[in-house]
């Protein structure tokens, strides 16, 4: 069994075909699908995807730090208000972002923050965005000092040291369809870094591994990303599937 531990699959870029493509992601041996949310747009679809395949697709709650604009206390009310309502295996995904635009960093910091101290409080993990920001989150995580909840860092991208900083903060780290790629480096990396510390995901629609890298990606290619990982450690598929769906469930399943 695979894990997908994080997947747009709400995204209208599977609207034409979500039944087959969900469909090739079991017949793939995927059984379990972690939705993270963006924000107050996306909360319909994601919740209607568990709805029509509960046990299989599991969402998250959170504010995406490319949402936190002007009027990000609106968008973080409605994430705090759904928090009350229900229960979600995890707040994300949430972070920081410094790729696309840097105008609102002090309000993704507050956000952050502030996302991080309502998963303490209810006992689940985080998922973390961190584009071009892993130094500016990993200061804030190190300030949240009562934080014991742990979490994901997704699609990590990083090197050897930064990887074992991130463990020692006691979080796993997202491999996905990068490590496919020939030029990422990522590969040299993952030789250095324990099994133990990943869990496979592919951030479907985007980021899909090769052979299909500049299509869109789906839940079904995590095979690739768990295949390319096996040659890496050089052990069997099976080995990596079994190990990073235990990591999984140790995430989501407390």
């Amino acid at each position: 069994m695979l894990v997908d531990t994080h997947a747009h699959l709400y995204s209208d870029q599977f609207d034409a075909d979500r039944p087959a493509m969900m469909q090739r992601t079991f017949a793939a041996g995927v059984d379990r699908i972690y939705l993270p949310n963006v924000d107050s747009r996306t909360i319909g679809g994601m919740l209607q995807l568990e709805a029509e395949y509960p046990g299989h697709c599991f969402p998250m709650m959170g504010l995406h730090p490319c949402s936190v604009v002007a009027d990000y206390e609106t968008e973080l009310k409605i994430v705090e208000d759904w928090l009350a309502k229900r229960k979600f295996c995890a707040i994300g995904e949430i972070g920081i972002d410094l790729y696309w635009d840097k105008t609102f960093f002090e309000q993704q910091k507050i956000a952050f923050s502030r996302q991080m101290d309502w998963a303490q409080a209810l006992k689940i993990p985080i998922v973390i965005h961190a584009r071009e920001s892993t130094k500016e989150i990993l200061e804030i995580v190190r300030k949240k000092k009562e934080y014991t909840q742990g979490g994901i860092f997704h699609c990590f991208g990083g090197g050897v040291d930064r990887a074992k900083e991130i463990i020692d903060l006691g979080f796993y780290l997202g491999i996905g369809g990068v490590l496919t790629y020939k030029k990422s480096g990522l590969d040299q990396v993952m030789k250095e870094i324990p099994l133990e510390h990943l869990v496979l995901e592919t951030d479907a629609p985007y980021l899909s591994p090769t052979p299909h890298r500049g299509k869109r990606n789906e839940s079904a290619y995590i095979a690739l990303v768990a295949k390319k990982l096996a040659e890496i450690k050089e052990i069997s598929v099976e080995e990596v599937a079994r190990v990073t769906t235990l990591n999984a469930k140790k995430i989501f399943e407390k």
